[in-house]
């Protein structure tokens, strides 16, 4: 009987060690991405797209030919989102929501495509479109590419880029200036012996340090210290 006991014990232990891994890891989705993993992404309005060629520039921030008083995004590419997720989890994974008869992703009406992603033995749905291309290639890449950034936005990957993403395409000026803005920071030191309260309380460390970046920004060398007070 204390054998099975003991057993018993032992695989709880497990499954919370394991628990708690994975959110140690899948906090580290949240960081902030280095400068030099965030690309520019323009942003015309309508006016500026239809504007003459004659109006147009080469872009020294981009690389793209268009209106010379486009703003840009900042926005994290496909290749650096998959450094990261590869940094948290090897064997991430994102599957299609669905498949056609032939065993493809299936896309909607729109041409778009819902996928699952699952990182550290987390699913999250993420959804992609993109304009139509000359290649159909492109096209799908480019969905599948919006789809992943889409998904791992649910984990909080890049969210403070996303915070200022949102513009109106009708013609309008974007409502973002397009220069790089982020949460407000976080009043560390003074909420310091507060955070240690909950966390002497049983309040889990990886939920309590979500919780702060939800609503504003925690520097690594903040989160690291958070990280330090569970093993005092």
């Amino acid at each position: 009987m204390e054998n099975s006991e003991t057993t018993e014990e032992q695989k709880l232990a497990l499954v919370q060690a394991n628990r708690e891994a994975g959110l140690i890891a899948l906090a580290k989705l949240r960081e902030p991405f280095p400068d030099n993993e965030i690309s520019k992404l323009p942003k015309p309005t309508r006016a500026q797209s239809q504007c003459d060629v004659g109006q147009k520039i080469r872009c020294q921030i981009c690389g793209g030919f268009h209106h010379p008083k486009v703003i840009h995004l900042d926005y994290v590419g496909h290749a650096a989102l998959t450094k990261r997720l590869l940094d948290v989890d090897l064997a991430w994974n994102w599957e299609p929501l669905t498949y056609d008869d032939g065993g493809l992703p299936t896309f909607d009406s729109t041409g778009g495509l819902w996928i699952k992603l699952t990182v550290c033995g987390m699913t999250r749905l993420g959804y992609g479109h993109a304009p139509i291309k000359e290649g159909p290639g492109d096209r799908m890449k480019e969905v599948i590419g919006d789809a992943l950034r889409n998904a791992a936005m649910r984990f909080g990957a890049a969210l403070d880029l996303w915070h200022k993403g949102e513009f109106v395409n009708n013609g309008d000026e974007p409502k973002t200036s397009g220069t790089k803005t982020s949460l407000p920071p976080y009043d560390f030191e003074k909420n310091k012996e507060t955070l240690k309260g909950f966390i002497e309380n049983g309040r889990d460390i990886e939920t309590l340090i979500a919780s702060i970046q939800s609503k504003a920004t925690l520097t690594i060398e903040q989160i690291n210290e958070v990280r330090t007070w569970k093993k005092q």
